[in-house]
């Protein structure tokens, strides 16, 4: 009989990924993507390592998903997106970055167009494509 649950040792390692996600040191988790670990594996509420890095601030992280092909849009179970939420925890930086990278600001509830305004952020929300009502 298989289980669904990872054993132990599959849960350590996953959490030690994350962890390299939200503030550990990019140069390893690179290496742990390069060497087969998938650039959008996802944790347990959905969120996706580029998610981690971009609500965490890790830019370095961050920049090493996106050129391993993480996904910039990817939704976690609660219909987050990554820009959305680095705009939430006010990182101009990560934000910048996922713009650039193409992340969706129309995309999840709240969209980061949405998250944009109802943070007073008027400037990044016309950016994005609203009028910054």
């Amino acid at each position: 009989m298989f289980s669904s649950e990872p054993d132990e040792e599959t849960q350590a390692f996953a959490s030690k990924i994350f962890d390299l996600a939200r503030g550990g040191d990019a140069h390893t988790l690179a290496q742990y993507i390069d060497a087969g670990v998938d650039a959008n594996l996802s944790n347990h509420e959905g969120n996706t390592l580029l998610m981690l890095a971009a609500y965490s601030g890790n830019e370095p992280a961050l920049d090493v998903l996106i050129a391993r092909g993480a996904n910039v849009d990817a939704l976690n179970d609660r219909g987050q997106s990554p820009l959305a939420g680095a705009i939430f925890k006010k990182e101009q930086g990560i934000v910048e970055k996922l713009i650039a990278a193409g992340a969706d600001p129309n995309l999840g509830h709240p969209s980061a167009l949405d998250t944009a305004r109802m943070f007073g952020q008027t400037e990044l929300a016309e950016r994005l494509g609203g009028h910054g009502s």
